[in-house]
């Protein structure tokens, strides 16, 4: 990431006084089902109407193979959207689960099932959590080029906490079946 978050700088909440570090926060999002675009597009609307949350950036849209999918999964469109936020990294993922919701995701036993709107965090801060219910800096995002390539378009000298450069984990995975839709773009306003 281009900064490191400065815990000297911090958000004073209106209600309560109390002070909050603005953190940088990286959101994957992807869509095989339904109007795959609108689900990104809204997404992207919806974190930038939450509280707290100012998008700083949102990355070119890609078109992905399923990875670990059932066989009849389609393919998947994937963006990156980098936002600073005062959020707890928690409070970030109740706000994710609710808009996937709001986007009619599904959850089934099914490993990667088809879905209308996938929202994971991939790093909020310098945050480390590693809950039953959250683990941040993302497990597997160092293993994802749909994630990594997007990251890299909007932020070229991203790190992935404890990993390393963006650059060279996506040299290292090559294309991994993604082709960049210069053709589509999600808007920020």
């Amino acid at each position: 990431m281009t900064e490191t978050p400065n815990p000297n700088i911090i958000d004073a909440d209106t209600m309560t006084g109390e002070m909050r570090p603005i953190r940088r926060a990286v959101v994957a999002l992807g869509s095989n089902l339904g109007d795959r675009v609108g689900n990104l597009q809204g997404a992207v609307a919806a974190l930038a109407d939450t509280p707290d949350v100012w998008v700083t950036g949102v990355s070119p849209v890609y078109e992905t193979d399923p990875v670990d999918s059932p066989d009849d999964a389609g393919l998947f469109l994937n963006a990156v959207v980098l936002l600073d936020t005062t959020l707890s990294p928690q409070r970030l993922l109740d706000r994710a689960l609710a808009i996937e919701d709001a986007f009619d995701r599904q959850r089934s036993d099914v490993h990667n099932a088809p879905r209308t709107l996938d929202v994971d965090l991939i790093v909020v801060g310098d945050k480390v959590h590693d809950e039953p219910q959250l683990t941040v800096p993302h497990p597997r995002a160092a293993e994802r080029a749909f994630v990594l390539r997007p990251w890299l378009d909007v932020e070229p000298d991203a790190e992935l906490p404890g990993i390393g450069p963006v650059a060279t984990l996506v040299e290292r995975l090559g294309d991994q079946g993604i082709t960049r839709r210069d053709d589509l773009a999600l808007e920020t306003d």
